[in-house]
C-alpha cells in the first residue's frame, strides 16, 4: 500500500524539520511497515512508508534521488514500467533498481511533465524537481490512490492519508 507526505514552505528561508516529516510518515505506518524514510533538503521535506513488493533491496527505498537531483516518494503501481523502462534504456538510462519508482524518475528527466500521460497504473507521487525548484502532486486519474494536501500560510502539506497532515502541531485545527 506504502505511504506518502510532506511539507513544502513557499519560503525558501523556511526550512521543513526531519523531525515532523518523521511524524508525518509514522502516523501511517500501517501503510508500510517494511521501511521509513525521509528526505529534507531546505524548504521542502518528503516522507515515505514502504510495504515492499516489487523490489526488496535498499536500492528501492524511497524518497528515490535520480542522479538529476529529482526526488521522488511514490505509493501505487505503474502497470507498463517494463515497457517504459526498456524505452527509456534504450534513450541511455541505466537503472540500479527494479522498481517502477525508478522508472518515474527517469520517465520525468526524459520527457518532463508529458510522461504523467505515458503512465499507466494507479499512483500518487510527489515528485521535487530541484533544477526548477517545483513540486508536482500527482494522483492517477481515477483517484485509486489517494493524495491530500492543504495550503496554509504558505505551507504545502501532503499525504496519501488525513491522519498524516493533521499529526502536524502546527496545523490549524
Amino acid at each position: 500500500m506504502c505511504g506518502i507526505a510532506g511539507k513544502l514552505y513557499a519560503s525558501q528561508d523556511r526550512p521543513v524539520s526531519a523531525r515532523l516529516v518523521d511524524a508525518m510518515t509514522d502516523a501511517v505506518a500501517h501503510r508500510g511497515p517494511d521501511a521509513r524514510g525521509t528526505w529534507v533538503h531546505g524548504p521542502v521535506g518528503l516522507g515515505h512508508r514502504r510495504l515492499s513488493i516489487i523490489d526488496l533491496s535498499p536500492d528501492a527505498n524511497q524518497p528515490m534521488v535520480a542522479a538529476s537531483g529529482a526526488v521522488i516518494t511514490f505509493n501505487g503501481e505503474i502497470y507498463n514500467f517494463l515497457e517504459l523502462r526498456a524505452e527509456l534504456e534504450a534513450a541511455g538510462h541505466c537503472f540500479r533498481s527494479h522498481t517502477d519508482t525508478e522508472v518515474i524518475l527517469a520517465a520525468y528527466d526524459e520527457w518532463g511533465l508529458d510522461c504523467i500521460e505515458r503512465f499507466a497504473g494507479m499512483f500518487a507521487f510527489a515528485l521535487w524537481d530541484e533544477a526548477r525548484r517545483r513540486l508536482l502532486l500527482v494522483r492517477d486519474r481515477l483517484g485509486k490512490k489517494p493524495v491530500y494536501y492543504s495550503e496554509h500560510g504558505g505551507l504545502l502539506r501532503f499525504a496519501s492519508d488525513l491522519k498524516s497532515i493533521v499529526s502536524d502541531d502546527d496545523f490549524p485545527r
